[in-house]
């Protein structure tokens, strides 16, 4: 978690917000590709061409760009951020799931505040009142929140389908670009979005159809 941290920040320092968000989301699909052989299951078609439907929508979301050093060393950085973060999900998911998304989000913190301290440079009395409240703001709603939240998640669905609803945010990304910054959204954004949102919706309804049909099963056979 402290290492995807670091490489998820650095990867939008070096590149753009966009560019280090939309390399990191190349996540959903490592995931699924992945998870099939931590739970000793065949990896579906259906779950491949979802892989590959979120990876199209968000490739598109992808502003152009020329690839200077620092560029494309953020998204190496991105794709990097990525795999780490895939790596957490699964083992979460198959030694973690007793834990509630705020407690485990709770001991991860608290790791990674022990991992990152030596590396820690700025002095505390510099910073301003209103540098500590975007501080909060990013720490506890931006952060905490979120990832207690995706935790959660986790406790009820697999890590594919969790990832693959997650897509989601870049799509956020852009409308709420549209309407705090003004930007317009280019056709690629919006054919890119719908695609996302498409397989998000699907990969629920499936989630779902699957859990009636194991809550089905258990009552037939008690």
């Amino acid at each position: 978690m402290s290492l995807h941290w670091v490489t998820y920040f650095a990867s939008m320092q070096l590149s753009s917000v966009a560019i280090g968000m939309i390399a990191f989301f190349t996540y959903p699909v490592m995931t699924v590709l992945v998870e099939p052989l931590f739970n000793a299951s065949r990896l579906k078609r259906a779950d491949l061409l979802s892989g590959i439907s979120v990876l199209c929508g968000v490739s598109l979301l992808i502003p152009e760009a020329t690839l200077g050093n620092d560029v494309t060393l953020g998204i190496i950085l991105g794709i990097l951020s990525a795999m780490l973060f895939t790596a957490r999900n699964i083992l979460h998911k198959r030694y973690f799931a007793e834990y509630s998304g705020a407690q485990a989000m709770l001991y991860q913190t608290a790791v990674a505040v022990v991992f990152l301290m030596p590396w820690h440079q700025v002095n505390i009395s510099t910073i301003n009142q209103s540098v500590w409240g975007l501080i909060i703001l990013l720490g506890v709603v931006f952060t905490a929140a979120p990832h207690a939240l995706f935790t959660s998640a986790l406790r009820q669905l697999s890590a594919k389908t969790v990832s693959l609803v997650s897509c989601l945010q870049p799509l956020y990304g852009a409308l709420l670009a549209l309407w705090l910054l003004g930007e317009e959204l280019a056709l690629n954004t919006i054919i890119g979005g719908a695609l996302v949102v498409i397989t998000a919706i699907y990969e629920t309804q499936q989630s779902h159809k699957s859990q009636r049909a194991k809550k089905q099963s258990n009552m037939t056979s008690a």
